[in-house]
């Protein structure tokens, strides 16, 4: 029973912090880390003592629209690239496939 009510508590803080990242809720970010700091799941105190110490960047992407995601995308599809073709190409080949992916 008492694993029950641990996945329940754990279930419900992360639905919580869902909410506060989608819904871009700022205010409701440090009620959030209040909840897990003092949560005696061991899995989120860690995670909210990152994101403690750096809440100010947390608090400018929840405030910002702008996203850095396609950036992301495009660095992870590079790297994947890469890794297919690690010790075959030089960099020469390894541009004109990038550069005949994206056309």
């Amino acid at each position: 029973m008492h694993a029950d009510s641990e996945i329940r508590a754990a279930h419900e803080l992360a639905k919580a912090f869902t909410l506060v990242v989608r819904n871009r809720r700022r205010a409701a970010l440090n009620g959030w880390l209040e909840q897990a700091e003092a949560s005696e799941l061991a899995g989120f105190r860690p995670l909210a003592a990152t994101l403690r110490r750096d809440q100010g960047s947390v608090e400018a992407t929840l405030h910002s629209e702008w996203s850095n995601g396609q950036t992301e995308g495009q660095i992870t599809r590079l790297t994947c690239s890469k890794r297919q073709m690690y010790g075959r190409v030089s960099f020469g080949l390894l541009r004109q496939r990038v550069l005949r992916e994206a056309g």
